[in-house]
C-alpha cells in the first residue's frame, strides 16, 4: 500500500511541476551569478535545518519521536540528487507534505509564498553546484530520462 502511495505521489509531483512556471528542467549549477544568489538564499532559508554545508541533520534517516524525519543532507551523501529538477522544484515550492500527501508529515514548509520560482531555481542550482561532477552527470542523465 505504501508503494502505491509513493507512486501516486510521484505522478502528482510530475503533474504539479508541469503546471508551474518552471518550464526549464535543467538547473544552472555552472552559472556563477545564479549559484551566488542561491547560496545566499540557502543560508537564509535552508541552512538552519539542512546544514550550513548541506550536511543535513544528525541521524537524518531515523524518525523522531513525533514520527517525522530530520532534514536530509543536500550534499552527495543524501538522496536529493536522486530526484529530477522538476520534482525538486515541486517539493521545494509546495512542501513535501502537500506533494506526498496522505499521512506524510514534514517540518519543511512549501516556499511558494516565501521565494519566487527564480529564487527556488537559484537555491537548487547552488545545491547542485556543490555535488561532485560525477554526481552532477548522473543527475543530468536522470533529468534526461524524466522528460
Amino acid at each position: 500500500m505504501r508503494i502505491l502511495g509513493i507512486a501516486v505521489a510521484m505522478l502528482l509531483v510530475t503533474s504539479i511541476a508541469a503546471k508551474t512556471s518552471f518550464s526549464q528542467s535543467m538547473l544552472r549549477p555552472s552559472d556563477s551569478k545564479t549559484v551566488t544568489r542561491g547560496s545566499l538564499i540557502y543560508q537564509q532559508h535552508c541552512s538552519s535545518c539542512h546544514g550550513k554545508n548541506l550536511e543535513g541533520a544528525p541521524s537524518w534517516r531515523l524518525r523522531l519521536p513525533n514520527g517525522k524525519l530530520p532534514a536530509p543532507p543536500h550534499d552527495e551523501s543524501g538522496h536529493t540528487w536522486h530526484h529530477s529538477d522538476k520534482i525538486l522544484f515541486s517539493l521545494t515550492k509546495q512542501g513535501p507534505t502537500k506533494i506526498i500527501g496522505g499521512d506524510y508529515k514534514s517540518d519543511m514548509p512549501g516556499f511558494d509564498k516565501i521565494l519566487t520560482d527564480d529564487q527556488i531555481i537559484e537555491v537548487l542550482s547552488y545545491i547542485k553546484s556543490r555535488w561532485p561532477k560525477e554526481i552532477q552527470k548522473r543527475h543530468n542523465l536522470l533529468n534526461d530520462r524524466s522528460r
